[in-house]
């Protein structure tokens, strides 16, 4: 049992050592040497719990994502406004995090197979609950209908948070209402009207 509670604790230290240090010097700058020196690891102690630098910063990202998630459990319970809000609490929220993840979902996952495939896994899963939560809002939407309609407000979600990410100034929260109000959804959210 303490040998387990070691684990965890060496775990949480490595990913608060890479939240630390992608936040201050972003994603290039980050080795996996200054993570378990700021960690005050071994690679050994690393590498048992991660299989690279990446796997670490995607799951800082991960957490990220999942502290603004309008229903963590997966229940059904969020509507395409409630995933929109999301989408933008994390890209305005989790600046550092949110720029870390397109660095790595768009720059290295045209180049590293395994990162386009963990990048592609979690855009699938994004989809589906924008659908979902679409043909929960009209059930009369057909199912290729709400997956084009999700595919849509994540394109354009994430051209906003490009935008939002290079200036600060812009309102992201403000033209991401505007995206879901004009989407064939027609703001079409019952419990946000």
């Amino acid at each position: 049992m303490a040998r387990y509670r070691v684990g965890l604790e060496t775990r949480e230290r490595i990913l608060a050592a890479t939240r630390t240090l992608v936040s201050e010097f972003g994603v290039e700058a980050v080795t996996l040497k200054a993570i378990t020196d700021e960690a005050g690891v071994g690679a050994g102690s690393f590498y048992n719990l991660f299989e690279s630098k990446e796997a670490a910063i995607f799951e800082v990202v991960r957490e990220a994502i999942e502290a603004v998630d309008p229903d963590p459990a997966g229940a059904g319970t969020d509507s395409l406004a409630d995933l929109v809000d999301a989408f933008v609490a994390f890209m305005t929220a989790a600046g550092p995090i949110a720029r870390i993840y397109l660095q790595l979902a768009v720059g290295r996952g045209l180049t590293d197979p395994a990162i386009g495939a963990r990048t592609l896994r979690s855009h699938r899963r994004r989809v589906e609950r924008f659908a979902d939560a679409a043909r929960r809002a009209d059930p009369d939407l057909a199912p290729g209908d709400a997956q084009a309609l999700a595919e849509t407000l994540l394109a354009g979600l994430t051209g906003l948070g490009i935008t939002s990410l290079l200036d600060p100034g812009f309102d992201m929260r403000a033209h991401a209402r505007r995206l879901l109000a004009g989407s064939d959804a027609g703001g079409g959210d019952p419990g946000r009207r």
